[in-house]
């Protein structure tokens, strides 16, 4: 029987498959259905700072909404603050206690100060890592990406100083150059990478006339980004590779494990098809490996990484002209008449 047991953040996983931030950790029941699946671990939904300060707002608004309306009353309600992150952090800790896996939290703040203040509070709950959301959306022109990339890494180095447990960082593939933000990352002590974030995008109701989110899970073949920077990762640097983005079975499990990646997350295929289907996953790799001789995932780990392949090309973009030069058997397969 193959072993599959592999490392994320440098912790010792039963095997690859990570459930990834999402609101399924909200449900207990949900949780312990996954948890029976297989999975190796769970990153608990994200702490946003930005949705604390929103609700604090909303909170001081409400409350506020009939003060000064009588002589002799200030305020119709006594003073209440809102509880900040204390909510996040007990339920944090409810999962912890409820599951025998890894849980690791996830944390996206706005300011350098509170991203090691909140830190601090996620380590206190007795996770076993910290997964930080680096993603800016640059809505100044005179900002540089030179300063964005100097500010992630100027939080991610005071956190590894601050904090005792391992952090990982998981990135958008929005930067120039996005080998180079790792190498970066990996010289400041990151323990693992992930590969790659999918923020909600604004969409626009022409009807209405009016902006809106849509809930839209991943697609097959969305992890091809993650794949290719795999691939290109795989033994040059000394963190940990974990790929997400539209993982949705057992092969393509596979397809990163052969391009060097150490773990994946999965959420939306678990959406799709319930927590059985992480079983089914598990199956398919442990079969596929089985069938090679393969006893451990090190065993073929990046096999068909960079580093390890004789085509020089396979992860370069100038590989599009090949496919150029085929383009017959596009229309072939989707003729225009």
């Amino acid at each position: 029987m193959a072993d599959l047991r592999t490392t994320y953040m440098g912790v010792e996983l039963k095997n690859p498959i990570i459930l990834g931030a999402s609101s399924l950790v909200e449900d207990l029941a949900a949780i312990e259905k996954i948890e029976r699946a297989g999975v190796s671990a769970i990153v608990f939904r994200s702490l946003f700072e930005e949705q604390i300060h929103l609700e604090q707002i909303q909170m001081e608004d409400q409350l506020g909404e009939y003060d000064n309306r009588n002589a002799e009353m200030i305020r119709l309600f006594p003073e209440i603050r809102h509880g900040g992150a204390k909510e996040h952090l007990f339920k944090l800790e409810k999962l912890i206690s409820n599951v025998n896996i890894p849980v690791f939290a996830s944390l996206n703040a706005m300011y350098e100060e509170s991203w090691e203040e909140y830190a601090i509070a996620l380590e206190e709950t007795g996770i076993a890592g910290l997964e930080l959301n680096f993603y800016d959306v640059p809505v100044d022109s005179i900002l540089t990406g030179s300063e964005i990339e100097a500010k992630q890494v100027r939080i991610l180095t005071k956190i590894k100083k601050t904090i005792k447990i391992p952090v990982s960082v998981k990135l958008s593939p929005f930067y120039a150059n996005p080998l180079n933000m790792i190498g970066q990352l990996d010289k400041a002590g990151v323990n693992s990478v992930v590969l790659f974030n999918r923020f909600f995008q604004p969409e626009i109701n022409i009807e209405t006339e009016e902006f809106f989110y849509p809930f839209d899970l991943t697609h097959q073949k969305d992890y091809q980004l993650s794949l290719r920077f795999a691939g290109l990762l795989y033994g040059n640097i000394s963190a940990d590779i974990c790929t997400s983005r539209g993982i949705s079975d057992g092969n393509d499990v596979i397809k990163m494990l052969l391009a060097g990646a150490d773990s994946v997350q999965v959420v939306s295929a678990v959406y799709k098809n319930k927590a059985s289907h992480i079983t089914s996953m598990l199956e398919m790799l442990e079969e596929w490996m089985d069938a090679r001789g393969y006893k451990t995932i090190d065993a073929f780990k990046g096999k068909l990484s960079i580093k390890n392949i004789k085509d020089p090309y396979a992860y370069k973009r100038a590989q599009y002209v090949d496919i150029l030069m085929k383009s017959t058997e596009i229309l072939k397969k989707y003729p225009m008449v």
